[in-house]
């Protein structure tokens, strides 16, 4: 349907004046329980109504009466009125308060359109916030359960700890290494170790010393974003020493030992 054509039509304006046939002032109340616009332009044409009425010159109000009086057959002299035959009037009165009960029931749906909304808005925010808090529960777990298992390690006495000293190129570094060898892990404290430069990572060397060979243990490649500075990596290397290097994002085949930042060697049995 056209609705801007259905406005113009005129139809809105015969409606409010109680003129239409019930069975056209039912179409119109259907359409304006559906159709915002039209349901609009009918509160409009009647509050204009409204006010053309209220505007109305009481000064008029004699000559109207004389008009009604002359209508009806009566003189000034209070003569006998003239027999009229008036015919039946359309029994409106459905036209009269179909527009008055289809606001109010527009009214009602569009409130609680809004209650509804707001409803559903605060019933989002309540199971975001449910769901941030459960992650954050979660993560907290799962953090406890971490340090847990770590100070587990930290305090077996059967850990072999690694002090890593700091080099040339940064003397002031420094980091230790937690060896399980029957789990073959290594726990890295690189608390001491300043932020690695854009495109750079930290690499991980387990060395041996006679002859001198490294073997990678890994990159560390998300120093930036962990808070304690605490690593895993895995260990199956007979290691004599470790060392940690600055290689570009990826790592390296072998050590840039201009890059060396801490080297410590495992204390002998």
């Amino acid at each position: 349907m056209d609705i801007k054509a259905y406005i113009d039509s005129g139809i809105l304006e015969l409606y409010v004046a109680g003129t239409l046939s019930e069975k056209e002032n039912r179409e119109v109340y259907d359409l304006m329980l559906k159709n915002p616009e039209i349901l609009k332009e009918v509160l409009d044409i009647e509050a204009a109504l409204t006010k053309l009425t209220a505007q109305a010159s009481p000064s008029s109000s004699k000559y109207i009466y004389n008009t009604i009086k002359e209508k009806l057959g009566l003189s000034s002299d209070n003569e006998e009125p003239k027999v009229i035959t008036l015919n039946k009037p359309k029994n409106n009165w459905f036209s009269y308060t179909g527009w008055a009960a289809s606001i109010l029931l527009a009214g009602g749906l569009l409130w609680t359109l809004n209650q509804n909304k707001a409803l559903e808005s605060q019933v989002s925010t309540i199971n975001t916030n449910k769901e941030f808090l459960e992650i954050q529960i979660e993560n907290v777990n799962s953090d406890l359960a971490d340090t847990k298992k770590l100070l587990n390690v930290l305090r077996d006495e059967n850990i072999i700890t690694v002090p890593l000293a700091g080099q040339a190129v940064y003397p002031e570094g420094y980091a230790k290494v937690y060896w399980d060898k029957n789990d073959q892990t290594v726990y890295l404290d690189l608390q001491g170790l300043p932020e690695p430069p854009e495109g750079k990572v930290y690499q991980i060397w387990s060395l041996t010393l006679s002859p001198l060979t490294p073997t990678s243990l890994g990159t560390i490649d998300d120093f930036k974003t962990d808070a304690n500075k605490i690593f895993t990596l895995g260990n199956a290397n007979a290691s004599e020493a470790f060392g940690i290097t600055l290689e570009p994002a990826g790592g390296s085949e072998s050590p840039t030992m201009e890059q060396l930042y801490t080297l410590g060697v495992v204390a002998s049995s």
